[in-house]
């Protein structure tokens, strides 16, 4: 059986490598050469060495900002997500009833399209703030809270999924035998719960963590980077550098290896040092 498997392995493999090779690979590398070139079309790329990078954090203010932003929506969003899913986890996994619904019903918004669901705030939040004469594109602060606002709706019920999964994966044993020493719920979630569901946890911050940062539906959709580009998530200020600014190409690329080495960098660092929390069962 395994030499069969082995013998028809490739052949099996072959079209997902091909596609893979294809769809990401190649465009990868081009487009990491033409981050080091000035173009307008992939066929007139000429060499330019450093400058695009150069001009990327030297002469461009918005990517910087942009960058910035992103940083203080990331690190609020992970932390909402990711304490209100748990909190979330622990209701359903008790005996309160009706938890199959409530599952159903947290988890339905991650359903929905990015494009869609920032149309759908957009319209929430703004007849909320006209009663004030506002919109949210009055000020930064506005946008800010509510691309927060829209991300955790999105996200929390699907994160909440993977901590059930991980609380209903801790042995009932180990709880009874706490109880048993006397433990409080606390100790018994702190010494416990909290480390048997790691693995969970593990997954949820990278996905919330990736997530955040690659933000670009949702914020083209609410904010569109208004006022004055205050709430420029660094996708959409690739997107805007890229094909609204005519000769910047290059620069746009140059910005879009920056933010893949930025995610990749944050993102193994953060499974790294989560998974040295885990323990086994």
């Amino acid at each position: 059986m395994n030499k069969s498997l082995k013998k028809y392995f490739p052949i099996f493999a072959l079209p997902t490598i091909v596609a893979f090779v294809i769809s990401f690979v190649i465009p990868f590398i081009m487009g990491l050469y033409l981050s080091f070139t000035k173009f307008n079309t992939v066929t007139d790329a000429e060499w330019i060495g450093l400058k695009n990078y150069i001009t990327a954090f030297a002469h461009d203010t918005t990517f910087l900002q942009s960058l910035w932003f992103t940083v203080k929506f990331t690190v609020v969003s992970v932390i909402t997500i990711n304490v209100i899913a748990f909190i979330l986890a622990l209701l359903l996994t008790g005996t309160l009833k009706g938890t199959n619904l409530f599952r159903t019903v947290f988890f339905m918004p991650n359903l929905i399209g990015g494009i869609v669901l920032g149309y759908i705030w957009l319209s929430i939040i703004n007849s909320f703030l006209y009663n004030f004469d506002l919109t949210i594109t009055y000020d930064a602060k506005y946008g800010f809270w509510g691309l927060v606002i829209m991300m955790n709706w999105q996200l929390i019920g699907y994160m909440m999924i993977i901590y059930i999964a991980g609380i209903q994966n801790v042995p009932i044993e180990l709880i009874e035998a706490a109880k048993i020493d006397g433990a409080s719920r606390f100790q018994i979630l702190r010494k416990v719960t909290l480390p048997l569901v790691m693995p969970s946890a593990t997954i949820c911050l990278f996905l919330t963590l990736t997530n955040s940062f690659k933000l670009f539906d949702q914020n083209l959709a609410l904010t569109n980077g208004a006022p004055g580009e205050s709430t420029t998530m660094v996708a959409l200020d690739i997107y805007k550098t890229f094909y609204s600014r005519m000769g910047w190409e290059g620069v746009g690329q140059a910005k879009a290896v920056i933010f893949f080495l930025i995610v990749g960098i944050i993102a193994i660092t953060q499974v790294v040092l989560t998974r040295r929390k885990e323990v086994e069962n």
